[in-house]
């Protein structure tokens, strides 16, 4: 285990070899992220990464029909707006915090400069790449191919994977409608559904508390597989690809792919 490993509460952080994040450490700094706070809009430029720590932040598709979906669930086995590293880019969702927590925060161009330095920080990015695009890709099918009733009961339990409050959400039913892509009326019908199969044991305004045992049984499939892959990718590739990659050095080497962002 590395020494920052204790006091690093993102997985993907605490992985990385100590003299690396010693490259980042100066510059993070813990803030809340306080529950259905924006942390970047759809369209915006990131101006601020955000490695969460503890909480649950929601990455939502805005559609010119003004419907939304949820593409991703960020936890502490992630970050938000790390595409930054392949240049300067605006934000194609917008980031909402669904379970509030805490993350640490370092503005771009601070981790450009630390990119630039640090192989072990290339390979964290190409975790990340792979796990973000692992959980959309199984987003994607999902939405294609099963019951409301099974996306949602899949949503909640990637969220409680991503929570340390028990089992009460808080998560309203606009906030549900916003994740599934569907109108207020429907979320109703399959709350109530949950309800009646006890997965969900009460959904009192702006608070569901689940079984997660139940729940389980509801979800499809998908929820199983990405769970596996994703922490497979985080755990297992994250500490097989930091390990491997050369200590920290002052200079790019001639093959850097990304884009310096600008300051």
């Amino acid at each position: 285990m590395m020494e920052h490993a204790t006091r690093v509460g993102n997985r993907l952080l605490a992985a990385l070899p100590s003299a690396d994040f010693a490259l980042l450490a100066p510059h993070l700094r813990t803030v809340p992220l306080e529950h259905d706070a924006v942390l970047v809009r759809s369209g915006d430029r990131i101006d601020q990464l955000y490695f969460p720590c503890s909480g649950a932040v929601a990455l939502i598709m805005d559609l010119p029909n003004g419907q939304t979906a949820a593409t991703a669930v960020i936890g502490n086995d992630g970050a938000v707006g790390l595409l930054t590293a392949l240049g300067p880019l605006r934000s194609p969702t917008t980031a909402v915090v669904r379970v509030a927590g805490t993350a640490l925060q370092i503005p771009p161009a601070r981790f450009q400069t630390a990119l630039q330095r640090s192989p072990a920080l290339r390979s964290l990015v190409q975790v990340l790449a792979r796990a973000m695009m692992t959980q959309v890709q199984h987003v994607a099918a999902c939405n294609a191919l099963h019951s409301v009733e099974a996306r949602l009961a899949r949503w909640l339990l990637h969220i409680h994977d991503r929570t340390d409050g028990g089992d009460v959400l808080p998560l309203t039913q606009e906030t549900l409608s916003e994740l599934l892509g569907v109108r207020r009326t429907t979320v109703t019908h399959v709350v109530g559904a949950l309800r009646t199969s006890r997965a969900l044991k009460s959904s009192r305004r702006g608070h569901l508390e689940i079984d997660r045992q139940r729940l389980e049984v509801v979800a499809c499939e998908c929820y199983k597989v990405m769970h596996r892959r994703i922490d497979r990718i985080v755990s297992q590739d994250a500490l097989r690809l930091l390990h491997a990659a050369p200590p920290p050095n002052d200079s790019m080497p001639p093959d850097f792919p990304f884009t310096k962002a600008e300051s």
